[in-house]
């Protein structure tokens, strides 16, 4: 039981630097703290990628004279059900889409 536990997390930090690979206590830490960055890390994903659609947005609006905030509230106002992911994407990849949106909204 002893081996195979060893065995096991020995497995995991592989490719660790230093004695993290291969002293027992060293790479059980090693393993807790990786687990720690990897949960608090998909949280911090989603936070990443709302901040980066938010700047794709912004610089296409600004490319129409408007700002990334006015353009959101004449988004709401006119009931646009997009969400800031498809909204980048179209800011993107179909500038002439999303264009004819804002000059719906825009009147």
């Amino acid at each position: 039981m002893h081996a195979k536990r060893r065995r096991n997390l020995l497995r995991q930090v592989k490719g660790y630097k230093w004695g993290r690979k291969k002293l027992i206590k060293a790479a059980r830490t090693a393993t807790l703290k990786a687990g720690q960055h990897a949960f608090a890390d998909r949280r911090r994903k989603k936070a990443d990628f709302r901040r980066l659609w938010q700047i794709k947005i912004n610089a296409f609006a600004r490319e129409h004279n408007l700002t990334y905030s006015r353009l959101m509230n004449l988004l709401k106002k006119n009931k646009v059900a997009l969400d800031r992911k498809i909204l980048a994407d179209l800011a993107v990849n179909n500038k002439t889409a999303l264009a004819n949106i804002i000059s719906r909204v825009n009147k």
